[in-house]
């Protein structure tokens, strides 16, 4: 009997699969008072992008409306906005960032 609960189990096991988080995609918003080079820097600090990366993603915000940051887990996600935006008011500046699903 419990070789054949072994088995059973092995075989349950075998056949369960785990289906991947769903994934956010981090974007942060023009807006036309936000310098570009505080952009830079909330890209290369948070999200750790260099600083060729950061230009890249800041003339897409600048010429684009939005850019994405990253894509992340939801709540990786949710973190990485409420640090953004925390960082943009405590200096002062309107830059506004959100997720979405991916």
């Amino acid at each position: 009997m419990s070789t054949q609960y072994k088995e059973d189990a092995e075989n349950q096991a075998s056949t369960v699969r785990t289906t991947p988080p769903p994934m956010y995609k981090v974007l942060l918003l023009n807006d036309d008072y936000t310098p570009m080079d505080f952009v830079v820097q909330i890209l290369q600090q948070f999200f750790h992008k260099d600083r060729e990366q950061a230009t890249r993603i800041m003339l897409q915000v600048h010429t684009q409306g939005h850019g994405v940051c990253g894509i992340y887990t939801k709540d990786v996600a949710a973190t990485k906005v409420e640090q953004v935006l925390h960082f943009s008011r405590v200096h002062q500046h309107p830059l506004q960032c959100v997720m979405e699903e991916n």
